[in-house]
């Protein structure tokens, strides 16, 4: 055999064990996926939340299952009720009970609280 061909054939198999070597070394990394985004009921329902403990309102029951969130401030009861639309939105409603007039602007500023939260 010839010398200048077996250094090329003894090349040759260095070259592809190499590069044997440098793609085992390679790793391709798939991305996670995102986490799942919450709907926008639940999305509603916890700024809802969030809006009535803004304004002070202590909550003694929300309940995500029925969308009832119900809380107190001082004599005042305020009753949040989020329903889903067929659209995939919301509906959120507030009711307030009692001693209105100790705080007759504390609906108004949930609602904005609300609004805030939601980015509106």
């Amino acid at each position: 055999m010839n010398p200048t061909l077996a250094h090329r054939r003894a090349l040759m198999r260095a070259v592809l064990c190499a590069a044997a070597v440098a793609a085992a070394g390679c790793v391709a990394y798939v991305p996670a996926p995102p986490p799942p985004q919450p709907s926008t009921t639940e999305r509603a329902f916890n700024a809802v939340l969030g809006a009535m403990s803004d304004q002070g309102v202590k909550i003694s029951d929300a309940n995500p299952s029925t969308g009832v969130i119900t809380g107190a401030r001082g004599n005042i009861t305020v009753i949040a009720n989020v329903v889903p639309r067929g659209d995939g939105s919301a509906q959120v409603e507030f009711k307030t009970r009692g001693n209105i007039s100790e705080d007759p602007k504390l609906i108004d500023r949930i609602s904005s609280s609300y609004n805030a939260r939601m980015g509106r």
